[in-house]
């Protein structure tokens, strides 16, 4: 990420839950500010932005925050840098007042994480901080020269960015001119504003790829031409970028519609991995993933390497909701007799906590896989539901990349184990009484 900040020289476009507080997470900003440097030494105007969108209850979060980290390079670089902290429209009037920190980002947040820089783009599920940049699992993907990609993300996040709160180079926010207010305004008129302008992007992109297409099948019927000047043919795409859009506060469901359809025509014979850091599976998924052919191996993270092991509070009783949740869904699996078809697993490494999410396809005789989904979505009720989410759904038929992602699944599961009715007879796998009663209350929060 240093590397292309530092190489960048039109924008750089962050969108992510926080920006953590520690060294690392401080190497990063300075990495900006030296770019933003050298784009005005030139002595003229400098047309380089930095554009960094993040969650407003969770880069709020405590006396030093995401907000405090940034201040500088907006006071620095005010006509060049924008910082824009979403706020859920679910959040309001007595429920925002007596939700306290930390248990108000349960209600919605903004959960994309996209790392862009010119036309280079990151798409993963991590966070800007320490623990993603040394011992937490995650998945990234990297589109070197895709301005395609570049602008529709970069678009995205400047329209979330539009909806969001400015953060002003004294600390405080405000809306922009005219924008419905997410919590102070009407919630309804809110979310149809949000609606048209994240839809004008996505229905841009659109056009835009229908033109290029035109354009290509246009010039492969010239290329045919024998009265035509021929010139090398340009070969034929191996691989294809699906950008998946889940907000369902504002009547989007993109991503939800693609990953039903991918878990409903998975035929006899196919095989899927999905793994998830947090495993709370939506009743619709769960019915799918129980009802078809496919073959189904779900990663997800044992006690020890989930995220809230070790908590304080409330928070540290978090992986023995999950535990319960997953121990019911074995249940169910070994009362449908579904046990041999769909195997659950989990991660175990020493040191780790695990944050990996994602989805391969095998099709039916193949060893490779022929697509994944990347981004930020845990396939859970939050995802679904609550929570601004983009992914991408990459389909290829290039071996070489084919390879490189069975690789990356293999090393996943390699350190993984097989779940069995005897894993939840361990020791850490017991769950106190009420967290089993207050459970089915409260996992559509987490």
């Amino acid at each position: 990420m240093k590397d292309q900040i530092e190489a960048a020289k039109q924008r750089v476009v962050v969108a992510s839950l926080y920006l953590g507080t520690g060294h690392l997470e401080q190497e990063l900003v300075d990495c900006i500010e030296g770019t933003l440097e050298r784009s005005l030494q030139a002595g003229r105007p400098s047309d380089f932005r930095v554009s960094i969108l993040l969650d407003f209850t969770r880069g709020s979060r405590g006396r030093k925050n995401s907000r405090t980290m940034l201040l500088p390079l907006l006071r620095r670089f005010p006509e060049q840098v924008r910082v824009s902290l979403f706020h859920t429209p679910s959040l309001r009037g007595l429920l925002k007042f007596l939700i306290p920190e930390r248990f108000n980002e349960t209600i919605g947040l903004q959960h994309i994480k996209v790392y862009l820089f010119d036309n280079n783009v990151i798409l993963s599920g991590a966070n800007l901080s320490d623990s993603y940049f040394t011992n937490r699992q995650d998945r990234y993907v990297f589109l070197q020269d895709s301005p395609e990609i570049a602008d529709f993300f970069a678009e995205l996040v400047d329209a979330i960015g539009d909806l969001s709160l400015q953060l002003q180079q004294d600390d405080t926010v405000q809306m922009m001119a005219g924008m419905v207010h997410p919590y102070q305004g009407d919630k309804m008129a809110y979310c149809e504003v949000a609606n048209r302008r994240v839809m004008e992007v996505i229905s841009s992109a659109r056009a835009r790829q229908e033109c290029l297409r035109t354009q290509t099948f246009h010039g492969r019927r010239l290329e045919g031409d024998p009265l035509l000047p021929q010139q090398d043919p340009k070969p034929e795409p191996d691989t294809w970028i699906y950008p998946l859009v889940q907000m369902k506060p504002f009547g989007i469901q993109i991503d939800e519609m693609v990953t039903e359809t991918l878990l409903t025509e998975a035929e006899q014979g196919a095989r899927i991995y999905l793994t998830t850091g947090y495993f709370n599976l939506t009743q619709p998924y769960m019915d799918l993933v129980l009802g078809t052919k496919a073959d189904y191996q779900i990663l997800l993270a044992s006690p020890e390497v989930n995220g809230f092991f070790g908590a304080k509070g409330v928070a540290g009783a978090i992986p023995s909701a999950y535990v319960y949740i997953e121990h019911q869904f074995y249940s169910a699996l070994c009362c449908l007799g579904q046990q041999g078809r769909v195997r659950l697993l989990e991660y175990i490494r020493n040191g780790w906590t695990f944050h990996a999410k994602g989805l391969w396809l095998y099709l039916a005789g193949s060893s490779l896989p022929c697509l994944t989904l990347i981004g930020s979505p845990n396939f859970g009720y939050r995802s679904v539901h609550r929570d601004l989410e983009a992914q991408v759904a990459i389909v290829t038929e290039n071996h070489d990349l084919q390879l490189q992602l069975h690789q990356e699944q293999e090393q996943l599961y390699l350190r993984s184990g097989v779940v069995s009715a005897s894993t939840f007879e361990q020791p850490s796998r017991y769950v106190k009484l009420w967290v089993k009663l207050v459970t089915p209350l409260i996992k559509n929060f987490f």
